[in-house]
């Protein structure tokens, strides 16, 4: 999508981008929140999180336990706590080696539907793709992005007030085993794949975060982005978890 479709001012905001490594989903959800609150208050703003998170099972509006292949108990037991959360989607399991993509954005003020805004955050995760030579079956489909019967992107989001929350789950390298005890997708028996089963090479996530932010940029209009390593909210919650 090209820059100019937008109004001037949207085109002239900058897209905040923290790129925060392994976070703590909890930590990933407050900081969330408090962009959102922050983007609600003022329409010129617009951030990206992305990171990646600890074993952890979130369980969207369309998820439920049957899309588990075992109880939550055991789940537990396995070192995979569980979260109920608002965004749309099902089941999603989040391992290390999987990009989470949060964006925080005025939809109003962008002047982007819903199905527009669903229509152009996927279709950042297909030019990822064809990045990395992974064009053959690529399509987008209910609930995320696939090649061939296997789902590779998740998305799920929420919004409230205009401003979008949540986001997707983009498989880069992670171990795909534990995918077999999850259904990501309610329609769908398959278990995710990855980029890098895809590829079948090893990917450089660094740069697959690169270019993802590039397409992202692009799709929706973004003439600069601006990169953070850190938020203030995550350091102060870091150092109270700290024992003195």
């Amino acid at each position: 999508m090209l820059v100019d479709e937008f109004e001037p001012e949207a085109r002239d905001a900058a897209l905040q981008v923290y790129l925060l490594g392994s976070l703590d989903f909890d930590a990933a959800l407050l900081l969330q929140r408090r962009l959102h609150y922050d983007v609600s208050g003022d329409r010129s703003q617009a951030a990206l999180i992305l990171c990646e998170h600890s074993p952890i099972i979130t369980v969207g509006r369309q998820g439920s336990r049957t899309h588990l292949r075992f109880d939550v108990e055991d789940y537990a037991h396995r070192g995979l706590p569980s979260r109920w959360v608002t965004r749309g989607g099902g089941c999603w399991l989040h391992l290390p080696g999987q990009l989470a993509v949060y964006p925080i954005l005025p939809l109003d003020r962008m002047r982007l539907t819903i199905p527009e805004y669903l229509q152009r955050f996927a279709d950042v995760f297909v030019r990822t793709l064809d990045d990395f030579s992974v064009r053959s079956a690529v399509h987008v489909g209910e609930g995320g992005v696939w090649v061939g019967q296997r789902p590779i992107a998740a998305l799920g989001i929420a919004v409230r007030s205009q401003v979008t929350m949540h986001g997707a789950c983009f498989n880069v390298n992670p171990d795909l085993v534990p995918f077999r005890r999850v259904r990501s997708m309610p329609n769908s028996e398959d278990p995710m794949s990855s980029l890098e089963r895809e590829r079948r090479g090893p990917i450089r996530p660094a740069l697959v975060r690169e270019r993802l932010i590039e397409h992202f940029q692009n799709v929706f209009g973004f003439r600069e982005s601006v990169a953070f390593s850190e938020h203030p909210l995550i350091r102060e919650q870091t150092r109270r978890l700290v024992p003195a």
